[in-house]
């Protein structure tokens, strides 16, 4: 697994010695949205980044988020963080997190944005699917062994989002008030681990307030606990825009800056990080800290020099894959009850499909976790091609619109027919998403 050295840190010690301030304002904020600046004098190439923790994000232009590549764009997609957790297996968690590094080596990616290992505190946060579990100690435990997982491939994973980072709403400024016990035992734990036994090389730093104080401007959880008390010597870099004041994130551990508008020149930590050192308000050896943690991680992932050519090249979107994501998903499935001993269904026995999600499954959650899968498995078609006999497939309800009574009609009709109805039924996309949380724990109309 890869981990930093004293011999990267060394390095990254004597090429920040070398660097003018330019180019080290260059490596501390983006250059592109998903990549930082660069030394090219010095060999020190871009770190090059991508959602998520599902799989690897599509292609994106440089400076906006149109996509690049349409539909030539396609990764394995991978079980969402909620299923890794429901398996209770960490060699699982970290098949997870091989799959995900090589197909993030073979997008040419350094970093992949996950784990995420938020604690889910309520059953609305629309980003529940891309967390683990409710349980620190779940969480810690399928969290590591995802990291090493990464990490077996010169891809840094990153933890993501640190801390305390469990709603959606208002979650550019909500401000999460939080005992030091409720702290330690509930939200941190998973975030210590990662760091600690998982030898997470990074860490993104979330949008709310701690008690008071932004994640990006926050000495007692960025220096006092991520630093000083984990040992962390990996490099934090923002969640993109959340980064809002120069002066207040330069003074901690805070690294790289990401955002979501294409002026680089004006982030914080750009022109106006700059501004400061020059006119003594920031530190240039704040600024020279930060270098060198980017640096000493690149150089741990074989990024710098002849190192280069060592370094593992990654495979996405093979069959090999797929079959993984498959075993993970297979070991993620919770019976929750089996009145009457219903399943296994015999064979032979007559089948009613009901549900537009029998056709045209829902398998990922909106926001940056979305990726175009290069293989979605059909439950209708695996029905069929088993040893049930399926009488018939109705759709039974408009995926998107308003219920429908004659849809309705010929599902009941089809019921009837059946020994056994298999009635596939759930949220669309668009209603389990980062940037809102669900109003109720209801199904949708339609359903």
């Amino acid at each position: 697994m890869t981990v930093i050295t004293e011999a990267n840190k060394t390095k990254a010690r004597e090429l920040t010695a070398q660097l003018t301030l330019d180019e080290k304002i260059a490596i501390v904020h983006a250059a592109g949205l998903f990549r930082n600046g660069n030394a090219e004098r010095l060999g020190i190439p871009p770190l090059r980044m991508d959602d998520g923790p599902m799989g690897v994000r599509a292609e994106l232009h440089n400076d906006n988020w149109a996509p690049l590549y349409n539909t030539r764009d396609y990764v394995t997609y991978l079980p969402s963080g909620s299923a890794v957790a429901s398996t209770w297996n960490p060699d699982l968690a970290r098949m997870t997190g091989e799959v995900l590094g090589e197909e993030a080596r073979g997008r040419g990616k350094d970093v992949i944005l996950g784990p995420s290992i938020n604690i889910k505190r309520s059953p609305l946060c629309g980003r529940n699917f891309e967390y683990m579990s409710e349980d620190p100690v779940l969480t810690a435990a399928q969290g590591v062994a995802y990291i090493q997982g990464v990490q077996e491939s010169d891809v840094a994973a990153c933890a993501k989002h640190y801390a305390v980072n469990s709603q959606e709403t208002d979650r550019l400024d909500v401000d999460e008030t939080v005992s030091e016990r409720a702290l330690r035992e509930i939200y941190l734990p998973a975030f210590e681990a990662a760091v600690q036994d998982g030898g997470v090389l990074s860490v993104m730093g979330a949008y709310n307030l701690v008690n008071g104080t932004k994640c990006c401007e926050h000495k007692q959880l960025l220096d006092d606990i991520l630093r000083d008390e984990y040992g962390f010597d990996g490099f934090v870099v923002s969640d993109w825009s959340a980064v809002r004041d120069t002066k207040a994130s330069a003074e901690v551990g805070m690294d790289i800056e990401l955002s979501v508008t294409p002026n680089f020149d004006d982030y914080y930590f750009a022109n106006p990080l700059k501004k400061a050192v020059e006119d003594g308000d920031v530190k240039e050896s704040d600024v020279d800290g930060k270098v060198e943690r980017v640096i000493a991680v690149m150089d741990a992932l074989h990024m710098l020099g002849d190192a280069h050519a060592s370094r593992k090249p990654g495979r996405y979107a093979t069959l090999d894959h797929a079959a993984k994501a498959l075993d993970i998903a297979r070991e993620s499935i919770v019976l929750l009850k089996n009145e009457g001993s219903l399943l296994p269904l015999a064979a032979g026995s007559k089948v009613a499909v009901i549900g537009d999600f029998a056709k045209n499954p829902r398998y990922q959650g909106a926001g940056s976790s979305m990726v175009n899968s290069t293989q979605v498995d059909v439950l209708l078609d695996k029905l069929i091609d088993s040893e049930l006999n399926v009488i018939g497939y109705q759709q039974g309800f408009d995926r998107h619109g308003k219920p429908d009574a004659a849809l309705q009609k010929s599902a009941c009709e089809l019921a009837t027919q059946a020994d056994t109805v298999i009635l596939c039924m759930g949220l669309d996309e668009i209603a389990e998403s980062e940037g809102l949380d669900r109003s109720n724990l209801r199904l949708a109309q339609n359903q």
